[in-house]
């Protein structure tokens, strides 16, 4: 039997992350401290869930021109299976991240070759009985994407789980897309916004069980930053699980982590709750560095662990 995978089905651009103090008022202009350019979005997924010794397969689409180039070079030497060829006639997209002195982050995207995943390109994607299969919001923010996903979500091997991560764009997406992505959810992770967003509710506990119950797993988790998460499955309360204590320098790519290593933990066999706990560790160790991709290796997610 193989050994179970991360077949990761989202978006992976380039980010321009600015550290700024604040942000520039309408028509302001502000000099950042300091910007990295690099491969970003979900590719930050990736490397958590690399890192916590899953192995990965890439099945987004990608581009070529300047962008494009820094996707490909990143994905050439980051250990992933990777699915797609790539497209030859656009670049692949860019964000542009401002990250203020209290660590929050701002966010501008511009499309590229990874809004034009089709469902020929996912028929390609070999998945496993045993795989995890990782879906984004993001995606389903471009129409070709978000047509060709439903779909081929309902031909996957029966006992491959599919976890849904509907991202800061869940306000923006059709209600009846998002429902039908559900329907074939076995977790759900999002933040309390989403949360909120999606459900009305302004407590994440009441949102984590209100939300667990429209997924086919019947099981979702609400994080709620530095104070941890909210995991609820139907049948039993929501249990809060504790943030670890860090001093965070950039938030930005935490919860790119905590998917990440969640979807390791899970494909190890942990339970919600112990994958939802590992998670966290991962989410605040990242948060101590400054970056898109610092998740934390096994290693030190181990040692956080044993020490409380």
């Amino acid at each position: 039997m193989a050994d179970p995978r991360l077949v990761f089905t989202g978006n992976v651009i380039v980010d321009l992350v600015l550290a700024v103090d604040a942000l520039p008022e309408p028509g302001g202009d502000i000099v950042a401290s300091s910007s990295t350019l690099t491969a970003g979005g979900g590719f930050n997924t990736m490397v958590a869930a690399r890192r916590d010794g899953l192995d990965v397969v890439f099945g987004g689409q990608y581009g070529t021109g300047p962008f494009g180039d820094i996707v490909r070079s990143a994905l050439a030497s980051s250990g992933f299976e990777i699915v797609q060829p790539g497209l030859s006639d656009v670049d692949s997209g860019y964000c542009v991240a401002m990250v203020d002195a209290s660590t929050e982050r701002t966010f501008v995207t511009s499309v590229g070759a990874e809004g034009r995943l089709t469902r020929a390109d996912l028929d390609r994607i070999p998945v496993g009985p045993d795989d995890l299969v990782y879906v984004s919001g993001y995606s389903l923010a471009h129409p070709v994407n978000a047509k060709a996903l439903p779909g081929w979500l309902t031909a996957l091997p029966r006992t491959a789980r599919v976890l849904f991560d509907p991202s800061p764009l869940v306000g923006d997406l059709d209600p009846g897309l998002v429902s039908a992505v559900l329907a074939h959810t076995d977790v759900l992770s999002l933040n309390a916004r989403e949360a909120r967003i999606l459900t009305g509710l302004d407590e994440p506990a009441t949102a984590a069980a209100e939300l667990a119950q429209r997924v086919r797993g019947r099981a979702a988790i609400v994080r709620t930053g530095s104070t941890g998460c909210w995991v609820a499955t139907v049948g039993t309360p929501a249990t809060h699980l504790p943030g670890h204590p860090v001093t965070a320098v950039d938030t930005n790519g935490a919860g790119d982590a905590h998917g990440g290593v969640l979807a390791a933990a899970l494909s190890r066999g942990s339970d919600l709750l112990t994958a939802a706990r590992r998670a966290n560790v991962a989410a605040a160790l990242a948060v101590t560095r400054r970056g898109p991709a610092t998740a934390p290796t096994a290693a030190m997610i181990d040692e956080a662990l044993s020490s409380g």
